[in-house]
């Protein structure tokens, strides 16, 4: 039996749509579903029920291609298509607006715009600019892939446009360091947790790994010991991040100090150094550091402490970067290199000394 819901949405401008969905159900899955968004609530209801109508007599509409919704749902179904958990969450935030019930054909530039300033109005420049950057990659793979047309032309000029407006902006960029009184706090309650595993899970270590190695979590929770090479004291990380080279990019990783140290104390799994879900060590970072009220900080910052500590030893970018795999060396400077003042005035003190006197 077909049935229609309708639904109000609010623009960047404040105007009211009214957004009405018509559905088949069949053992609680849709198997018949299209939107469509009116300025008036009566407007939405009687399209809502004459299309009802329509469809409980038989009577069906030619669809004009895969809708902006289908695609993602596409996209995010296929396992050759590689996403993370933060694009997933937030092409599903995109799904809740009526954008994605418009065919990739009809997506013009206007659509994108208004898309994009309602969201602005709720959220933050840099946050519409990646919900949109993510949507591209879906767009991209619609024709290669699953041979349906896209106004990719369309949504660049929307883009550029939204630039001028700064409805889409650049995110700050983090300098957040762990201090040292921060580490041994977080370290002891990881310790406690890692005594009270069930499944011998080293939490402590991996966090203190996370910082000798610069690795992401993702890329701690994945190396083998097949992939350690003990005449180097190296480890092959695959797939590494790279944003033009999705998967593949494998590489060999120094590691350096107690980096190599925490890793030879691990016991032999069968397969992983670190056999931790990331979810289950990102949920239970989070979960200690509000317990211990550290504010704004994130696992992530382990990564940012770890290169920090690199430059402060004197490496150079170059060799930074082949700790921490960036691929842009401007990316890793401005962004990973953050000193204490107090570690230059040490070097300065340290080089000085050794400079022959007039």
């Amino acid at each position: 039996m077909a049935f229609y819901t309708v639904e109000k949405r609010t623009t960047s401008l404040g105007v009211a749509r009214y957004r009405v969905t018509v559905g088949i159900k069949e053992g609680g899955v849709y198997v018949h579903r299209e939107s469509k968004t009116f300025p008036r609530q009566a407007q939405a209801k009687a399209w809502g029920a004459h299309r009802v109508a329509e469809l409980e007599s038989g009577v069906t509409v030619k669809k004009k291609g895969m809708t902006l919704g289908e695609l993602i749902d596409r996209y995010l179904a296929d396992p050759n298509m590689k996403k993370g958990a933060d694009k997933i969450g937030r092409l599903g935030m995109v799904k809740r607006y009526s954008i994605v019930d418009f065919p990739l054909v009809e997506l013009t530039m206007s659509r994108w715009v208004e898309f994009a300033r309602t969201r602005r109005a709720k959220v933050s420049g840099s946050t519409v600019a990646t919900e949109l950057s993510y949507v591209k990659t879906a767009l991209d793979v619609a024709l290669p892939f699953y041979g349906e047309k896209a106004l990719v032309d369309e949504y660049r000029a929307a883009w550029i446009y939204l630039q001028r407006l700064n409805v889409l902006t650049k995110s700050n960029t983090r300098n957040r360091r762990i201090s040292r009184e921060e580490y041994v706090r977080l370290h002891e309650v990881l310790a406690l947790h890692a005594r009270r595993s069930r499944l011998g899970n080293r939490y402590d270590d991996l966090f203190e790994f996370s910082i000798w190695s610069c690795m992401r979590l993702g890329e701690v929770c994945r190396i083998r010991w097949d992939d350690l090479n003990t005449e180097t004291r190296s480890i092959l990380v695959r797939d590494r991040k790279d944003p033009r080279k999705k998967q593949g990019n494998h590489m060999v990783v120094p590691l350096l100090g107690e980096a190599w140290n925490i890793v030879q104390r691990q016991p032999r799994t069968p397969e992983f150094i670190f056999p931790v879900n990331p979810k289950t060590m990102s949920q239970l970072f989070q979960d200690i550091k509000h317990k211990l009220n550290i504010p704004d900080i994130r696992l992530h910052d382990a990564r940012r402490e770890g290169a920090s500590r690199l430059f402060e030893y004197g490496f150079t970018v170059e060799e930074v970067a082949q700790v921490t795999g960036h691929k842009s060396l401007k990316t890793l400077w401005t962004v990973y290199r953050e000193m204490y003042p107090e570690t230059l005035h040490e070097r300065f003190d340290e080089l000085t000394a050794k400079k022959t006197p007039l």
